[in-house]
């Protein structure tokens, strides 16, 4: 295991419901440090392909991305360098539909980490896909600076969600709080025809940050529990004010940082909507007054600002969770300000139920996440997440033990479409995970702190991320779709508090073959060069539509 990091300013050790995480008050002059709702929202911009087509596989797109230094305005009077998909913070949002093959060329070209010191490699997850192991942002899949790798998308599941971001073994937390996360859009047809779209269709990227007096960010992991900043960004704006009309707006809703998790609601005391969740959307719409969000979930809702008067201004609130260290103005996030309608009447009725389409490959034995059932599963698995001898472990082992067995150590392995149910267990004590599962959506089955043994109302739908609040247990039910053409492999899991997942709170599975589509030899990196295309399809991916 590395020894402890400490870079950064204005860290403290700070006890948290039992646990110890570092948080960081930002060392900013008072005329620099910003004031929540002064600064306009804005949107990530749209990357759009380079080249699109059809072949004999169906259509397809191609796109670029570079992971390089830029120079971002988050406080006011000072410049922040970010190291972002093409220099920006959050990078660009790739917008796919159901079907169309994504190919995503991703050059390094960083050179060193301003926080750790450490040389910029990288590896790309794009979080919700069920992407082949090359292409899953393996954490030993590594993209050195000068290099690029050019990665497969399937696109073949129902609309949802996901988001791009950086994998690194061992460097996740420092790379993804430098800049490298974004969203990535999945759309079909029954999302288009059920959910606002184009304006009224709104990604919001909440995450933490800290930073020093000169405006750079700061962080410190050396407690290897994690790191919690003082300045709440949306879309890398603190604390924004968004102009809405009086419509129902749909926003998709990430918790893109590195530890912090989430309670969101309304100033107003009305209710959101909930209309997906990781997967995509749920089969009911739940009105919630609340929900808890943690790193790495997805959760769209639906907020109708008809009912309000232009001028009106509304909040988007933190109430916070347990293990959470909160500042001055970590309990407010964004603020919404009604304005005029210029155009027709909005008519949109928000629905009861939502009708997800026809689950690709069924005729492969692929089953919507939300129609599987306990008496499908075939196995049961149990997966404790824990702090062992100072180490983050998931069933007392770590990646280390992974990487010591030649990356053949797996805490088990299904067969492509199999069912099984896994129990997951926190007994860390004072601390709260986020525990992600590569690969799968799952449908959670119970919970053993809800008054019913049940889901919470908001995560009633496909998840691949799992809040585990202090002795929780959640109780999720899976099937591993791989997709036609997909052999199998091996695939991560972890818990998605970054600090411990590099701390090394992480293991894998294998479905089918586990000797398969090696995640790190078949499709290696290569040098970068500026004038080099993408190479031409080679993964048998079907459209699956």
């Amino acid at each position: 295991m590395r020894g402890a990091l400490a870079v950064g300013g204005g860290g403290l050790i700070v006890a948290a419901g039992g646990g110890e995480v570092l948080a960081a008050s930002s060392k900013l002059a008072s005329k620099n440090t910003p004031t929540p709702y002064t600064n306009m929202f804005r949107r990530p911009p749209v990357l759009m392909p380079f080249e699109e087509g059809v072949d004999d596989k169906g259509p397809f797109q191609r796109y670029r991305l570079t992971q390089k230094l830029g120079s971002a305005s988050i406080v006011p009077g000072l410049t922040t360098t970010v190291a972002g998909y093409n220099g920006i913070f959050p990078g660009p949002t790739i917008k796919v539909n159901q079907g169309t093959r994504t190919e995503v060329r991703i050059a390094n070209k960083l050179t060193v980490n301003r926080i750790n010191g450490l040389p910029f490699s990288t590896v790309t997850h794009l979080h919700g896909s069920a992407s082949l192991p090359q292409y899953d942002g393996y954490a030993n899949d590594q993209t050195a600076p000068g290099h690029c790798k050019t990665y497969h998308y399937p696109n073949w599941q129902q609309a949802r969600t996901l988001w791009y971001h950086d994998h690194n073994h061992r460097d996740t937390a420092q790379n993804v709080f430098s800049g490298l996360a974004a969203q990535y859009h999945l759309s079909d047809q029954y999302e288009r025809a059920q959910l606002p779209q184009g304006e009224y269709d709104v990604p919001l990227v909440v995450s933490d940050m800290a930073f020093n007096a000169d405006g750079s960010v700061a962080f410190d992991d050396s407690g290897n529990a994690g790191f919690m900043g003082d300045v709440i960004l949306v879309n890398g704006v603190p604390w924004p004010t968004m102009k809405v009309k009086p419509r129902v707006y749909r926003f998709r809703v990430l918790a893109a940082g590195i530890s912090r998790s989430f309670r969101f609601t309304l100033s107003t005391g009305d209710p959101v909507y909930v209309v997906g969740t990781d997967a995509g959307m749920t089969p009911k719409v739940a009105a919630v007054s609340s929900w808890r969000h943690g790193v790495a979930e997805r959760y769209e809702i639906l907020i109708d600002f008809r009912k309000y008067k232009a001028g009106t201004k509304v909040e988007l609130k933190n109430l916070s969770n347990k293990n959470n260290t909160d500042f001055a103005n970590t309990g407010k996030v964004m603020q919404f300000q009604v304005v005029e309608e210029t155009g027709a009447k909005d008519t949109y009725v928000i629905p009861t139920t939502l009708d997800l389409g026809p689950q690709p490959y069924a005729n492969r034995g692929a089953i919507e996440v939300n129609k599987l059932t306990a008496d499908m599963a075939v196995a049961r698995r149990r997966l404790r997440v824990e702090r062992k001898h100072g180490l983050w472990t998931v069933n007392g082992e770590t990646w280390e033990d992974v990487e010591d067995s030649g990356f053949t150590r797996v805490l088990g392995n299904p067969k492509p479409y199999d069912v099984e149910i896994w129990e997951l267990v926190n007994e860390s004590g004072g601390w709260f995970h986020p525990l992600h599962i590569h690969l799968i959506d799952a449908q959670i089955i119970g919970r053993n702190t809800t008054a019913d043994g049940k889901a919470h109302p908001w995560e009633r739908g496909g998840k691949d991320v799992f809040y585990l609040g202090e002795n929780e247990t959640v109780t999720a039910l899976m099937q591993f779709t791989t997709g036609d053409g997909n052999e199998g492999g091996r695939y991560m899991t972890h818990c998605h508090n970054l600090v411990h997942e590099d701390n090394d709170m992480m293991i894998q599975f294998a479905v089918g073959d586990a000797k398969v589509n090696d995640p790190v030899s078949s499709d290696k990196p290569v040098p970068d060069s500026d004038d080099e295309m993408p190479s031409t399809y080679g993964a048998s991916y079907p459209l699956g539509t």
